[in-house]
């Protein structure tokens, strides 16, 4: 077992990682607090721990077979009030279109050019949208790509005619989410310095977009469990109604 942190410790004591579910006004309070505590040492040299804005993640447990394909969940959401960092966007499509990719804010834009420098190793980049017209180039990446959840899929919107509009949107928050093999959603869903109702916006629209694309394959109880946590915080267990 690894050892835990002073830290850590000390966020276990305040009540980090307790099974005993939260309304979730109090979770995100929670999480809050322990993200902001910090340890009651320096650094050996005598520095102080600099506090960092925490990511806060959501978890969502659900009662889905993730080795059936009908029940596997992908795709992509827009969070009301985004996620608080800057995604780094490229587009493949062609000379005409790739002006307005850049203009939405993609930092890359292209075609064979942009397929030839990532086959060179470039990969700074944290989504890449593309038109249809250019899937049969940036088939060659898949290898590249599909281990780093970086291919494009028309699930997860990423594939689409209109690439200045996704581009824009995923620059300003839009994520895709892909269920593990555990049956788990993992979505971030802003920072820790957001505003509790800014936390609170995100996490319901998350949820309900859940709830709303359950599997028609799925029996029994949907979601199971559903926890918060941040960056380097134990999780919150919420209490839910679904």
């Amino acid at each position: 077992m690894a050892q835990r942190s002073v830290l850590y410790e000390k966020q276990i004591k305040a009540g980090g990682g307790s099974e005993v579910p939260m309304s979730l006004d109090d979770g995100i309070a929670k999480v809050k607090e322990l993200a902001a505590m910090k340890a009651d040492r320096g650094y050996k040299n005598g520095k102080k721990r600099k506090g960092v804005d925490q990511t806060i993640e959501l978890v969502m447990h659900l009662g889905i077979d993730a080795r059936q394909a009908d029940q596997m969940l992908r795709g992509a959401i827009s969070l009301p009030k985004g996620i608080g960092k800057t995604r780094a966007v490229i587009a493949f499509c062609d000379d005409d279109l790739a002006e307005k990719a850049k203009a939405a804010g993609a930092i890359e834009a292209g075609g064979e050019e942009l397929v030839a420098k990532i086959q060179k190793g470039w990969m700074d980049f944290d989504v890449a949208i593309a038109h249809p017209s250019m899937m049969g180039k940036v088939g060659k990446l898949g290898r590249v790509l599909g281990p780093q959840g970086k291919m494009p899929t028309p699930k997860a919107g990423t594939v689409t005619p209109d690439v200045e509009k996704a581009v824009r949107e995923f620059c300003s928050g839009r994520i895709e989410y892909r269920n593990d093999s555990g049956g788990n959603i993992h979505l971030p869903v802003g920072k820790a310095s957001f505003p509790d109702a800014d936390l609170k916006e995100n996490i319901e629209s998350v949820i309900n977009h859940i709830v709303k694309i359950k599997p028609a394959a799925s029996k029994g109880h949907y979601i199971k469990h559903v926890s918060i946590s941040g960056m380097n915080t134990p999780s919150v267990v919420l209490a839910h109604g679904h």
